[in-house]
């Protein structure tokens, strides 16, 4: 008779996601993850072919849900320096509310990428390079409304904007106050004048 699941395995996903995003690929262990999904190992391996490939659906998951939607959300808006705005104001509460200090998933997974498969690597990069691109087209728009200086070079003002928001995810999981996170997103926008 051929083994047949009796779970969701969106579900699943979304619990060994949470583990992975708390923990860390390197720091989750099998038993973490089937105490949190409440399947048991053989089941976990049938179904995802492994921690690895679980860890892979989870982090496309979260990337999906959360960045790609958060884009998303922002690109929608007609003035890209509001959208901006609306970012890190977004980043900022999102890591003040975050009681368990999470930080984002993929930014997490970005700071152990020397030790991941090829497949986490593009995942990650990717994500990081979209939200880049995301300021940069919207520096470019700004400059044609002549809202932002043509002195201001689009990639590389993108590429600061994105490190800040990098770092707001880093240093607000307990290093930085409200204050100083804030201080990061007033800097930001001077970045633009």
């Amino acid at each position: 008779m051929p083994w047949e699941k009796s779970f969701d395995e969106n579900e699943i996903v979304d619990r060994a996601m949470r583990v992975f995003w708390s923990k860390g690929y390197a720091s989750s262990s099998i038993n973490d993850l089937t105490s949190a999904t409440g399947i048991n190992r053989g089941s976990l391996y049938n179904a995802f072919g492994g921690k690895l490939k679980l860890f892979t659906r989870g982090l496309l998951k979260y990337d999906l849900e959360h960045r790609r939607s958060f884009l998303s959300e922002l690109e929608a808006m007609n003035d890209p320096l509001t959208s901006f705005e609306r970012c890190f104001e977004a980043v900022i509460a999102q890591t003040l509310t975050d009681k368990e200090k999470k930080g984002c998933f993929l930014v997490n997974t970005a700071s152990e990428l020397p030790f991941h498969e090829e497949e986490v690597r593009t995942i990650v990069n990717r994500g990081l390079l979209e939200f880049e691109q995301f300021f940069q087209r919207g520096i470019e728009v700004a400059q044609a409304r002549k809202q932002v200086p043509l002195s201001v070079h689009p990639a590389n003002a993108a590429k600061a904007l994105m490190a800040m928001i990098v770092a707001i995810r880093v240093l607000g999981r307990g290093v930085f106050s409200e204050t100083a996170l804030h201080a990061i997103a007033t800097e930001a926008k001077r970045l633009l004048k």
